[in-house]
């Protein structure tokens, strides 16, 4: 985003920086914090050991990008400050209640209505606008929502946001977890804010509740074993001694996030197009199952699911079906079980080999 033209003389960095944090509140975020591209020289070596150890999985572009993920100052080098921001989609619903109806489908609670890309990405342009406009026309600002090689978990403790606590998640004393993550990097150079220290002490539940096991040590995630990672990123047929652990979670796992006792502070979402839609909040699986391209596009329009695809979310149902236990749905899988997409067969074949052994 380029240079703005400035409406009166330029505010001092500290008066910039406290109007900025306002101008945050009234654009909808629930925290606005500061601190430097440079502030995170510990990434590298862990993202290094991250990749070194193949925990990525199939993510190809975090070893591919890995220069900039590991440094945002070279991400773009003249950039002095990162405005990190959240916004709370704290659920207004247990998400946890749906593992409990294994012939529903269990979906995580960022996707249960609109992508939170467009939403969050749009509310940091006005707000980037707004810091251009203040600062003046030398001046230039990037916005960045999930989808560059940012270290935003990193930029967000530094920034004193919160920290990443053992599930490796950002979560923070005035906001929990359930919040997303933007950051404007800009070249103003403004007042930073003090980084935030761990605060998980001795609590683990995090780590206990994984059903796969997916945390090697506190604040280690091999990927590879996290659902999350599996229904939305993995590609292709899933390891079968995993398919029977993912229960009937289809898209994302909110298990280490919703256990966190610091979620007594969340914050209330305040935008209502994070709030779920009712078709998604425990849909069932006979109905999912039999999407085609079409009516799975046309249901998950606006949706994060969306970018799955029909294929990777079918195959995710039908895993699901073989772990719910109803023989009732053993007709719905044999339907899948000749589907022209060999990873939906697999999976039919699968669910219905699995309710065949009782």
């Amino acid at each position: 985003m380029g240079a703005a033209r400035r409406t009166s003389a330029p505010m001092a960095p500290a008066e910039l920086k406290t109007a900025l944090v306002a101008q945050a509140g009234a654009e909808g975020f629930d925290a606005c914090r500061i601190c430097r591209p440079w502030d995170v020289p510990e990434v590298p070596a862990r993202l290094d050991a991250f990749l070194d150890a193949g925990r990525h999985g199939q993510m190809g572009w975090l070893e591919d990008r890995k220069h900039w993920r590991g440094d945002p100052a070279a991400l773009w080098p003249e950039a002095r400050s990162v405005i990190m921001l959240a916004e709370s989609y704290t659920p207004t619903h247990d998400p946890m209640a749906v593992l409990q109806r294994p012939e529903h489908g269990a979906i995580s609670v960022y996707a249960q209505n609109r992508d939170y890309h467009d939403l969050v990405k749009k509310r940091l342009k006005r707000l980037a606008r707004w810091l251009l406009a203040q600062a003046g026309e030398r001046e230039a600002v990037k916005v960045f929502v999930d989808t560059a090689p940012v270290p935003e978990k990193p930029l967000g403790q530094a920034a004193g946001l919160g920290w990443q606590g053992k599930h490796t998640n950002l979560l923070g004393r005035g906001l929990g977890n359930w919040f997303f993550i933007g950051s404007v990097f800009t070249t103003v150079d403004l007042p930073a804010d003090p980084a935030e220290q761990e605060h998980c002490g001795s609590c683990r539940k995090c780590l206990d509740i994984c059903p796969t096991d997916a945390f090697p040590a506190p604040f280690q995630l091999d990927a590879r074993r996290c659902i999350s990672y599996l229904t939305i990123e993995h590609k292709g047929p899933v390891d079968p001694e995993l398919r029977a652990l993912m229960g009937n979670r289809i898209y994302g796992c909110d298990d280490c996030l919703a256990v966190c006792p610091w979620n007594k502070f969340a914050q209330d979402a305040r935008e209502v197009r994070y709030a779920a839609r009712d078709d998604l909040k425990a849909p069932a699986l006979a109905e999912l199952a039999v999407l085609d391209d079409a009516a799975f596009r046309a249901r998950f329009s606006g949706s994060p699911i969306k970018r799955i695809g029909r294929d990777r979310f079918v195959r995710n149902v039908l895993y699901a079906i073989g772990n719910s236990g109803a023989a009732r749905l053993r007709p719905v899988a044999q339907s899948l079980a000749q589907d022209p997409a060999e990873e939906v067969a697999d999976a039919a074949r699968w669910a219905v080999a699995r309710l065949d052994a009782g």
